[in-house]
């Protein structure tokens, strides 16, 4: 590793992510284990009254658990088995998700890891919530994050169209041109949702890092920022700024992005620099 990413490692990631401490894991896989015997206990509980309600006449907990004129699914009603499998996945799935908020490693992820992080999540066989599982997992994702944030950096940067003067194919510039960003119709402009969204979410995402601030939640990022202008002045052409860009849209569809910041841009060229050596002009 360089002296130059050592550097931009330490400003990016110091005080962003830190590891889940031991005593918060030991917590949560007891509390887990402890909550899924109780559980167990309780399924077992409930098959003897089942038992015993059809012995006289009152159905099986099939029937009597349900809402009158509803057959929910319910994993209580299901086999021992069959139904502490579907709870402890669900609970697992339910403490990755909150262990990946509480590690800070989920702030540096850009768009297509979370999506790959949350489709993993998805799947029938997930690792189980253990102390071993746990450290491995995110000691894996440690040693990854600085190449996860700049994986962010590099997609926003590949996925701009060399068709515009001010996008050059060898760093980003004071202004960049994006395409797709919104659309204009009879009713004004509206914002296009999607893989436009998460990059501007990206942008957003890494040039508070890089600021040394936290990554703006997703309900008061920039994409919903700007969504919220764009509502607000939905019959004209309008220019959007905060406190990194300025953003001026139009109807056919493209967005001109200013940076107000030629610092953190420059940080961002560094990290560009370290993946495609030779691109950038030497400062």
């Amino acid at each position: 590793m360089t002296d130059l990413q050592t550097n931009i490692n330490a400003e990016i990631l110091t005080g962003h992510t830190e590891l889940i401490s031991s005593t918060s894991i030991e917590r949560t896989v007891t509390g887990r284990n402890a909550a899924l015997a109780q559980i167990n206990d309780l399924i077992h509980q409930l098959d003897d009254i089942s038992a015993l309600t059809s012995t006289i006449g009152g159905g099986t907990a099939q029937e009597w658990g349900m809402r009158e004129g509803h057959r929910y699914d319910c994993w209580f009603t299901e086999k021992v088995e069959t139904a502490m499998k579907a709870i402890t996945r669900n609970i697992d799935r339910s403490i990755w998700r909150d262990l990946m908020l509480k590690s800070g490693m989920i702030a540096l992820m850009d768009a297509e890891a979370r999506d790959q992080w949350y489709k993993s999540l998805e799947q029938d066989e997930i690792p189980a919530i253990s102390e071993e599982n746990i450290l491995s997992t995110f000691e894996q994702l440690h040693q990854s994050k600085s190449a996860v944030f700049e994986r962010g950096i590099i997609n926003v940067f590949k996925s701009l169209s060399w068709d515009y003067k001010s996008n050059s194919p060898c760093r980003f510039g004071k202004k960049i041109i994006v395409t797709g960003l919104v659309r204009h119709d009879q009713w004004g402009f509206h914002m296009n949702w999607g893989h436009r969204r998460d990059q501007l979410a990206d942008l957003d995402r890494m040039l508070s890092l890089l600021d040394g601030k936290p990554v703006p939640e997703s309900r008061s990022d920039l994409p919903c920022r700007f969504a919220k202008h764009i509502d607000d002045a939905r019959r004209s052409s309008e220019v959007f700024e905060d406190e990194y860009m300025e953003i001026r849209y139009f109807q056919k569809g493209t967005a001109h992005l200013t940076f107000k910041r030629p610092d953190l841009i420059e940080r961002m060229n560094d990290i560009i620099a370290l993946h495609y050596p030779g691109m950038l002009a030497q400062r």
